[in-house]
Order: C-alpha cells, then sequence, then structure tokens
C-alpha cells in the first residue's frame, strides 16, 4: 500500500479530489453526478466540544479540487479552522429512491488564506460567491457509496488513500 502525504506533509492524512479521480474514476463520476442532483448537501463538523454540528453546504469540483466555501464567520467555518475533520453526504432528494445511491466523502478541510489571491480569484471567477468568503480546499480520507442492486442486494463501496475500491454486498 502506498503512502500520501497531505498539503501540511502529514502521512497518510488524505488527497485530493484529482488524486481520487486518477485512481477510481468511475467512482469519483458516480459520485459527482449525484452531489450535482442537487445544490444544497449536508457537512458534518466538531463543536468546540467534539460534539457533532451538521449544517448545509454547497459544494464545487473544480481543477481537481473538492472546494467548500462559506460566509465569513459562519459557524461551520470556524469548526473547520479549529478541527479540519469533516463528513459531506449529498442530499438524499425527494421520496426514497435516492437515485445514483447515498454518497458520503470525509476528509480534512485547508483554509485557503486570504493573501492567496490568485487561488481565491479563481474560485471566484468560477463561483462568484458573495464577498468576503472562507474558502476550504479538501484531503479526501473516504468515499462511501451505498446503494441498492436488483431490489435484492445492499451494496456498500468503500474508498480510501492507498487501496482500490471494497465492495460489500448484503441481502
Amino acid at each position: 500500500m502506498s503512502t500520501h502525504t497531505d498539503m501540511d506533509g502529514r502521512k497518510d492524512a488524505g488527497v485530493t479530489w484529482g488524486a481520487f479521480t486518477a485512481a477510481e474514476p468511475d467512482l469519483a463520476r458516480t459520485v459527482e453526478d449525484r452531489f450535482a442532483l442537487h445544490t444544497h448537501h449536508v457537512l458534518a463538523t466538531l463543536r468546540k466540544d467534539g460534539s457533532p454540528r451538521t449544517s448545509g453546504l454547497e459544494v464545487r469540483f473544480l481543477n481537481g479540487e473538492l472546494w467548500f466555501g462559506m460566509m465569513p464567520g459562519s459557524v461551520k467555518a470556524l469548526d473547520l479552522r479549529r478541527d479540519p475533520r469533516f463528513s459531506l453526504q449529498a442530499n438524499p432528494g425527494e421520496g426514497t429512491t435516492m437515485g445514483g445511491g447515498d454518497v458520503r466523502i470525509a476528509g480534512r478541510a485547508v483554509e485557503v488564506p486570504e493573501d492567496d489571491t490568485e487561488t481565491r480569484a479563481r474560485y471566484a471567477e468560477e463561483v462568484e460567491p458573495p464577498e468576503p468568503f472562507h474558502l476550504f480546499r479538501t484531503e479526501v480520507t473516504e468515499v462511501v457509496r451505498t446503494s441498492v442492486e436488483d431490489e435484492k442486494y445492499l451494496v456498500v463501496q468503500v474508498w480510501r488513500p492507498g487501496a482500490p475500491v471494497r465492495t460489500l454486498k448484503r441481502t
């Protein structure tokens, strides 16, 4: 199994969305398509006391990165500044069919500093967020897709850096 180094030099912390896409293009496309079905998704962060907090969030897959943009001073941005771990779940949509399955992404969110004007300008040009804004790029540590196959099997696909997708089927 290969070792990955994140943006801060830590080992086995996560990879860019582009690295995941290169490793598992089919699953990456499925996940991106699932997120594209709706604008708002659910982000889980950790509060100061360690308890979970969920918030709505729009996400963008741009230039090989998964980006989070947030209003200044939002509690989710402050949570991520304090503890960068997150879990992101695609909006399940209406009803119970959950077309495309249930998809989740876990990892670390790393804030793009105010003085990185080039990165922030490229993001703003694509997304046109209200100014000012917090901007986070992500390091992906896990991608999970859960779906139903042939109306009989629960299928769970799990990917982590350095390993192929593991598929579990249950009746």
